[in-house]
């Protein structure tokens, strides 16, 4: 079989994952007898779309994933979407309004049947954009949150916490989007900073001796103050303490309290106005006071009835005015100062949102966190990288009620009803009949939603069955790896935890690894605002200029003007995976992403090289592929036939074995991409294959032995290549392999084919061993002879007539005279003569280097222009010396120094130092050449 002359990965990955479908290499036994290893997929939202984040969480997963199947486990990657309430609620909400309607003149059922219309038009998006980038997951057992499995573990889930007494209605502070009209969890909240104003006010204390001034970024909340706190230390304020100030603008008398939490006597003026309604730190201040509540501000954003009558139906902003405007009129205007500040946004709105008081559902999750705290303390669920335990403790120790409700349609409406008779609180899996109090039958279903998160932390076991004790939930929970990103730690994880060994009674998963973040190639958060989006998608399979959106995409425009070429799924995943260096966030760079695709691109063409000395090779069995090491007489080659070059080979595929798989255990994701990078790139293809072309391509004199050992060989490294790199880049290797002479007992895709094991101590890799030092040597000693004819400018086609080795060494003697072929032909040299010091005598017109024990003396007499060459290299010298000057003036230019961004800086000191390196190598070539000169 054969693959094409070029590669295009476009074509390669479209070819096969139909084939792993058909096939069911996807699908989990929950019958087999097989170790399990199960890995839930962190569910994307059904609204999304495919980003970074997620290619990344893709790659690592499916990493994990097919190297356990390879490795003979009953593997489960469990996929499916998440219903992301306020998001989709949003879009069904945006498509209403365009018809000139709203979920309120349609009502709730109408709604919820164009919500569930308009995820199946286009829920399923993520999930295709999921399977291109070749996730392995089992998609007959996709999830979705509203599923009706799924709600009936959420409800089981609720009722069960609140008779347990966790889940409680109280009266709390939250964040309130006015525009999407519901709660927010701390996550859909953005706090970044920004640039505001403190306004600075005159309280007058009510006995007319004097005043205290109160700074606020928010003045229009000062209409519901109830009290000014001051640090009861703070000797300006000691003796008012207890005293009472007249509320400007409202009339109504607040007492001056101590408070030894909130107040600062460094910062401001050390009073602080407290609105217990509109400001969290001040509704706990309230609780310690036990103050009086009095919002001011609504649901809608604007004034309500407990604000003074002509503020009374103001946006908050057109209030602010008007308080900064009334209090200049009484002269209770202090002054006002730039300053910067955090307001939280809505994710989804963008709006500002307000912080009210509201009765909400709530867990209490104290409990719950004391498990999973020591769950991960006694090492039953480990962390890794191992600093982010310290922010998990944190998040534990630390934790708060987690508010649960919100007020939005789309979600698993909370299974509680009230009666309107008695307002006995009912909390039941199924809707009551009646009051069991009152015996009422006038009963009201909350109408609020859950948290998306709760529903999300079931996720491990909720998808399984739960609470049903299924076979799929026997054999695959718990799970035991979670691969998320290190920003959902507390969010998600530590509440999969905590839910996990309440609801289970043990942990949802053994170990969890926290991705960083991908970022642009700078370093920077990448968003739609800022233009450096990169879309996976558009690296798979390209998008000219047309495609790409001139705000979203500028950098990749400013980059790529006509647009940027496919790379391929397996590309982009080489990419990430190689990044993927443990708590370090990922700065990508495209063009990294094109050097990946090169990468596979020397792969493609090594295979081709085989393939096209493999004509008529018959594979032995494959089992002899799987015992090569540890059985001499079941081995896929004649040992005795390999050369110097096929043991070297062998002995780094085996070493390559050995590190990628350590790696892989280690959640070195980056280290195993790099170990194979330096194998196929640097030891397969530029060296191996260039070693034995003399064997299998050049020469059809070669002994029929050393052939068939050679092509053994190839086929053998070239397949334990493939299956090591399949779950990297899963697509170019199935369709190599299926190219590759495979014996019949072959199995049918290198996906199922067994992972390669590390022999290490076997004999075999032992006599290896012994070859791969003397062709490393070998391959030394011809490095430093190209080194001289580049330096020196011998053209590339010129054979040198003898290169002279002076050793006293044995053992490098040895290597030379192993190797001896190799470096005629790859070094371009007629002769090789070996000399021990004492024999050596001087070569007229040589030019040396040395390699540990070994001196090599290379006669460059005939071979080059000496006038020539000097002529030249004195052309180099002046371009390097004037790039050096021009960078060095820059860089002594305090003015650029301190003011251009710092990776310019960084830049421009790299490209001296690279310049003073390569006007020492040309320095240090010309007196060579002149010292050649000299000996003419």
């Amino acid at each position: 079989m054969k693959i094409d002359q070029s590669y295009n990965p476009v074509e390669v990955e479209a070819e096969w994952y139909d084939y792993w479908v058909d096939k069911g290499y996807f699908h989990a036994d929950e019958t087999s007898d097989k170790e399990p290893f199960t890995i839930v997929i962190p569910p994307p939202n059904v609204t999304g779309r495919l980003h970074m984040g997620h290619a990344l969480f893709v790659t690592l997963q499916d990493m994990m994933i097919r190297q356990k199947r390879m490795q003979g486990f009953e593997t489960l990657w469990l996929p499916g979407t998440d219903h992301a309430g306020i998001a989709t609620q949003v879009m069904v909400e945006r498509q209403l309004a365009e018809e000139g309607t709203n979920r309120h003149e349609i009502g709730r059922e109408e709604f919820m049947k164009r919500a569930w219309a308009w995820k199946e038009e286009h829920g399923g998006q993520i999930i295709d954009q999921l399977k291109r980038m070749g996730a392995s997951c089992d998609w007959e057992r996709e999830r979705f949150t509203l599923d009706d499995g799924l709600n009936r573990s959420v409800n089981e889930a609720f009722v069960k916490l609140y008779n347990d007494g966790l889940i409680y209605r109280g009266l709390r502070m939250v964040d309130w989007d006015p525009v999407g009209q519901t709660v927010l969890s701390d996550l859909e909240v953005d706090r970044e900073e920004e640039s505001g104003h403190m306004w600075y006010f005159k309280y007058p204390l009510s006995d007319g001796s004097g005043h205290i001034t109160i700074g606020t970024t928010r003045p229009e909340t000062m209409l519901g103050d109830t009290a000014v706190a001051v640090h009861p230390d703070d000797e300006r304020y000691q003796g008012l303490i207890g005293k009472t100030l007249d509320l400007p603008i409202v009339g109504r008398k607040i007492p001056i309290i101590a408070d030894s939490v909130l107040p600062d006597p460094e910062k401001g003026t050390g009073a602080v106005k407290i609105t217990p309604a509109h400001d969290p730190n001040d509704w706990e201040c309230g609780e310690r006071h036990e103050l009086e509540v009095i919002q001011v501000i609504g649901f809608d954003a604007t004034m309500n009835e407990n604000a003074p009558e002509d503020f009374v139906g103001l946006d908050r902003y057109d209030a602010r005015k008007l308080v900064v405007k009334k209090l200049k009129e009484l002269g209770l205007f202090d002054r006002v100062e730039d300053t910067q500040f955090a307001p939280g946004r809505s994710e989804r709105t963008g709006v500002v949102v307000e912080p009210l008081p509201m009765l909400q559902w709530f867990v209490n999750a104290e409990p719950m966190a004391k498990k999973a705290t020591d769950a991960v303390e006694s090492g039953r669920t480990e962390i890794i990288p191992a600093v982010w335990k310290k922010t998990y403790d944190h998040f534990m120790y630390n934790i708060r009620p987690w508010c649960i409700s919100r007020q939005l349609w789309w979600g698993h409406q909370i299974p509680a009803w009230y009666c309107d008779d008695c307002e006995e609180v009912i909390v039941s899996l199924d809707p009551p009949t009646a009051c069991p109090k009152c015996a009422s039958e006038n009963l009201t279903r909350d109408p609020d939603v859950l948290d998306t998160w709760f529903s999300s932390a079931l996720w491990p076991f909720s998808t399984m069955g739960w609470p049903e004790e299924t076979a799929t939930l026997k054999k695959f929970y718990p799970t035991q790896v979670m691969e998320t990103g290190f920003d959902i730690l507390f969010f998600w994880v530590a509440r999969m935890m905590m839910m996990g060994l309440w609801l289970m009674d043990d942990v949802p998963f053994e170990k969890v690894f926290l991705h960083a973040m991908v970022r642009d190639k700078e370093g920077n958060k990448m968003s739609k605002t800022k233009g450096n989006v990169v879309d996976p998608l558009h690296m798979i399979y390209g998008a000219d200029a047309k495609e790409l959106d001139a705000k979203i995409h500028a950098e990749l425009l400013n980059q790529y003007p006509d647009g940027v070429g496919p790379q391929g799924a397996d590309a982009l995943r080489f990419t990430l995976a190689i990044y993927a260096a443990a708590g370090r966030d990922i700065k990508l760079d495209i063009k990294r992403i094109e050097g990946y695709r090169a990468f596979l691109n020397k792969l493609w063409n090594a295979a081709r090289f085989a393939l096209m000395n493999l004509e008529g090779y018959e594979a032995p069995a494959y089992q002899t592929y799987l015992d090569a090491w540890t059985d001499a007489d079941a081995m896929p080659f004649d040992a005795d036939a390999l050369s110097v070059a096929d043991r070297w080979i062998l002995s780094r595929c085996e070493q390559t074995v050995g590190a990628v798989t350590k790696a892989l255990d280690e959640f070195q994701f980056n280290e195993a991409a790099q170990l194979l990078y330096k194998f196929v790139w640097n030891e397969l293809c530029d060296w191996y294959i260039e070693l034995s072309k003399d064997v299998l391509h050049d020469g059809q004199d070669a002994a029929p032995a050393a052939q068939k050992a050679a092509r053994d060989t190839l086929t053998y490294v070239l397949d334990a290549t493939l299956r090591l790199m399949h779950p990297i880049t899963p697509f170019i290797t199935e369709d190599i392999w299926q190219a590759l002479p495979h014996a019949d007992d072959a199995p049918d895709s290198v996906m199922i084919a067994p992972w390669p094991v590390s022999r290490a101590d076997s004999d075999f890799a032992k006599e290896n061993a012994q070859s791969a030092a003397q062709m490393d040597q070998v391959i030394e000693l011809i490095t430093a002879i190209r080194a001289v004819r580049g330096e020196t400018n011998v053209k590339p086609g010129r054979v040198i007539e003898t290169v002279y080795f002076v050793t006293a060494d044995a053992d490098a003697a040895a290597a030379i005279t192993a190797g001896e072929s190799y470096i005629q032909r790859l070094a371009k040299a007629e002769n090789i003569v070996i000399q021990s010091p004492a024999d050596a005598g001087a070569v007229e017109g040589a030019a040396t280097a040395v390699r540990g024990a070994v001196e090599i003396r290379i006669p460059l007499l005939g071979l080059i222009d000496v006038t020539e060459e000097l002529a030249r290299l004195d052309k180099e010298l002046a371009r390097v010396q004037g790039d050096i000057k021009y960078v060095t003036g820059k860089l002594g230019n305090a003015r650029f120094v301190d003011n251009a961004p710092e990776a310019i800086v960084a830049k421009e000191r790299a490209k001296h130092a690279q310049y003073l390196e390569e006007q020492a190598a040309l320095m240090a070539s010309r007196k060579d050449l002149e010292a050649l000169a000299g000996g003419e």
